[in-house]
């Protein structure tokens, strides 16, 4: 099949208007504070999970939750997705401390993030 595998989703990014209602929100329903509470991101660890919030859409300008597939070379990844007929949207690119994101979309239209921890 493929020679570079997943290690799941374990990132899901949320748009959200009202950063701080949204954070209240999360909080409530996770049950913890956020582990990193800025103007332009907040993010929540749960259970092996992490939850973003992103303020707007952020750059990218996301109007839904992206689900983010950890993989363990994303450029490998990347190739196999637009061989099997998906569409890069968000180059691979370092968003701080080695981590690499990318997106890209699949036949249908829906988003599909991939993240490389280094």
């Amino acid at each position: 099949m493929t020679s570079s595998s997943t290690q799941g989703i374990k990132t899901v990014l949320h748009p959200v208007a009202d950063l701080a209602a949204a954070k209240a929100v999360y909080a409530a329903l996770l049950g913890v504070a956020p582990q990193t509470d800025t103007s332009y991101y907040v993010g929540f660890e749960a259970e092996g999970q992490h939850i973003g919030l992103v303020p707007s859409g952020g750059p990218q300008g996301m109007t839904a939750p992206v689900a983010y597939w950890h993989v363990l070379d994303i450029e490998a990844k990347l190739a196999e997705l637009t061989a099997a007929g998906a569409s890069v949207t968000e180059q691979a690119h370092d968003v701080g401390g080695g981590r690499l994101v990318a997106t890209v979309t699949d036949i249908d239209g829906n988003v599909l993030g991939l993240i490389q921890d280094r």
